[in-house]
C-alpha cells in the first residue's frame, strides 16, 4: 500500500505529543549512527526551482544541485516523488532505490518539513512536469516540529504574525509580499539618488523629548546616567544637515511611537524624510507625485492598481486643493465667511462637529475639525492638500500672504494620509516660540519630560536656507502596491503582546 505524506496533514488530526517523540527518537537515531544533520556546514547547491523551471531548454539533462525544504513526498515502494520549496519556488524530485540504494531507505524515514539537498539530472515527467532525477539525496537539518496544514494556508493571524517564518512556508504569497518590500525600498533609494539626493543616517536614540504630539519610548542609557528617547521622526537632525551645507539629504529610518496600534499603525514603522534647500513645498509636491509614479511604474509594471478593490490611478495628475477649498468643496462650509473664532465654533456646533480645543478653538481649530470630519474619506485618488492652518503646522513656514496659514501639505490615497511636507520654517525666533506653544501643550497632556530642542533651534540661528521637506511612511506605500489591508501583512514581524508559555 502506497504510503502518502503531504504538508496538507492537519496537525489537530494526530497527537501533537506523539509527533515530537517520534522526530526526537529519529533525530537521536541519526546521532547514534554518526548521521547528525546538524552537523552539516554548507551544501553545494548550484541552482533554484523556479530558474530550472523558467530555462528548462538549458537545464535539460544536465546535472544540478537543489537544496531547500521537504513539503510532500509520495511513497510508491521502490521509487518516490517528493516535493522541494526553496527560496524561490518547489521543484518536484523523482527518487528510486536503484539509484540511491541506502541513502533511499533513509529519504523513507525523512519527515515533511526537513531541509534536504538533492543532486541529480533534470528532466521533464509524462505528464510535463519539470523535475529532478535524484542521483544522491542528503538530510542537511532535521525540524523536529511538524508544519501547519498547507494547502488550506496558515489562516489564524495572530500566529501568522508571531510566526512569520511559518507563515512564509505556509502561504507563498506572504513571501512576495516582502520580495515587493525590497523592491520598493530600492525603487525609492534609486530615485532620490537618481535625482541628486545624499542618503544619510541620524541617531535613533536622542536626549530629549521635543513637544510633538507623538508619544516616545523612554530609556536609559547607564553609562551617562541620563533618560533618552527612541526618536519620533528624523526630521530636526536632517535639517541640520541643510544648515550645515547638504544641499539634497535623505533618510530611510526606522521611528518609534508609543502609541495604539490599528491596521494602519504599528509602533515601530518605516519613514522617509527628504529635505533639498532653496526649494518650497511646490517643490515637493511635483516630486512626490512623480516619485510614486515612477515607483508603481517600476515594481507594479503599470500606473494604475487596484487596492482593496478600489482601482487607483496613478498616473493621472493629482488633484490638488487647499484645505479651504477642499473643507467647502466636501462639507459645504466656507472658512472666509467665519469672522471670528467663536462664528467658526458656532457653526462647528449647529454641523454636529467636534473640535478637541473646546471653547479654545480658533478657526483654524475648526477648519482642521471639519477637515478630519468630512474631507479625508472622500480622498480615494491621488490627492494634494495644501495650505494648512499654523494651529497645526509648528515646523512649517507661515504664507506671507496669509500668516495664518502654512506652506504645507499632505497628500492622500484610498482615503488615507500617506506623507506630509513644509517649505520648512528657518525663522529661529518663531520657531522657538512655536516650540515653548508645542510644549506646553503637551506638557498639559501629561508629557512632562517634554522640551524645547534648543540644539536645533540654535543651529537655525546660524541660518537655514530656504529649504522643501518631505516625509512619507514606507510601510503604507507598501500596503498600497501590494493591496494589503493590514500594516502588519507588510512588516515582518509586527509589534504583538507576549503570550505566556
Amino acid at each position: 500500500m502506497d504510503e502518502i505524506r503531504t504538508a496538507n496533514v492537519a496537525v489537530e488530526e494526530q497527537d501533537l505529543s506523539e509527533i515530537l517523540k517520534i522526530r526526537r527518537e529519529k533525530l537521536e537515531a541519526l546521532v547514534s549512527a554518526g548521521k547528525n544533520p546538524f552537523e552539516k556546514v554548507r551544501y553545494d547547491r548550484t541552482a533554484y526551482s523556479q530558474d530550472v523551471k523558467d530555462n528548462y531548454a538549458e537545464y535539460e539533462g544536465k546535472q544540478v544541485g537543489i537544496a531547500g525544504r521537504l513539503i510532500s513526498k509520495r511513497i510508491m515502494g521502490k521509487a518516490s516523488f517528493a516535493v522541494i520549496l526553496d527560496g524561490k519556488g518547489t521543484i518536484q524530485s523523482y527518487l528510486s532505490i536503484n539509484d540511491l540504494g541506502d541513502d533511499y531507505l533513509s529519504f523513507k524515514e525523512y519527515d515533511i518539513g526537513d531541509i534536504v539537498g538533492i543532486t541529480g539530472e533534470v528532466f521533464t515527467t509524462r505528464t510535463g512536469e519539470v523535475s529532478i532525477h535524484a542521483r544522491s539525496i542528503e538530510l542537511l537539518s532535521k525540524s523536529l516540529l511538524p508544519l501547519p496544514e498547507k494547502y488550506h494556508g496558515l489562516k489564524d493571524e495572530d500566529t501568522r504574525y508571531r510566526q512569520r517564518e511559518i507563515d512564509l512556508i505556509a502561504n507563498p504569497e506572504v513571501k512576495r509580499t516582502f520580495v515587493m518590500r525590497s523592491k520598493i525600498l530600492s525603487a525609492i533609494r534609486n530615485y532620490l539618488d537618481g535625482v541628486g539626493y545624499l542618503e544619510v543616517d541620524t541617531p535613533v536614540l536622542q536626549p530629549l523629548e521635543i513637544g510633538a504630539a507623538a508619544r516616545p519610548f523612554k530609556t536609559h542609557h547607564n553609562a551617562l546616567d541620563i533618560d533618552m528617547y527612541l526618536r519620533i521622526e528624523t526630521e530636526l537632525y536632517l535639517k541640520r544637515l541643510i544648515v550645515g551645507g547638504f544641499d539634497k539629504v535623505y533618510e530611510v529610518g526606522r521611528i518609534f511611537r508609543n502609541e495604539g496600534m490599528d491596521r494602519s499603525h504599528n509602533p515601530e514603522f518605516t519613514t522617509v524624510e527628504m529635505y533639498q534647500a532653496y526649494s518650497d513645498y511646490l517643490d515637493m509636491m511635483d516630486l512626490i507625485e512623480d516619485m510614486y509614479r515612477t515607483i508603481t511604474v517600476q515594481v507594479c509594471g503599470t500606473d494604475k492598481i487596484t487596492y482593496q478593490g478600489v482601482d487607483i490611478d496613478m498616473g493621472k495628475k493629482w488633484e490638488r486643493l487647499t484645505m479651504i477649498e477642499a473643507v467647502k468643496k466636501y462639507a459645504g462650509v466656507d472658512y472666509n465667511d467665519w469672522a471670528t473664532d467663536e462664528e467658526a465654533r458656532a457653526v462647528a456646533k449647529a454641523k454636529g462637529v467636534e473640535v478637541e480645543e473646546g471653547d479654545e478653538a480658533t478657526k483654524g481649530h475648526v477648519l482642521i475639525a471639519f477637515f478630519d470630519a468630512f474631507v479625508e474619506e472622500k480622498l480615494v485618488q491621488p490627492t494634494i492638500i495644501y495650505d494648512y492652518p499654523v494651529e497645526n503646522s509648528p515646523l512649517a513656514k507661515r504664507k506671507p500672504s496669509n500668516p495664518a496659514f502654512t506652506e504645507r501639505f499632505e497628500y492622500f490615497i484610498y482615503a488615507r494620509e500617506m506623507g506630509n511636507a513644509f517649505s520648512e520654517l528657518n525663522d529661529p525666533i518663531d520657531q522657538k516660540e512655536r516650540f515653548v506653544k508645542q510644549v506646553e501643550a503637551k506638557r498639559a497632556r501629561g508629557g512632562n519630560d517634554a522640551k524645547v530642542d534648543e540644539d536645533f533651534v540654535t543651529a537655525l540661528e546660524y541660518g537655514l536656507p530656504p529649504t522643501g521637506g518631505l516625509g512619507f511612511g514606507v510601510d503604507r506605500l507598501v500596503m498600497l502596491l501590494t493591496d494589503s489591508a493590514s500594516i502588519r501583512d507588510v512588516i515582518l514581524f509586527p509589534t504583538m503582546k507576549p503570550i505566556k508559555k
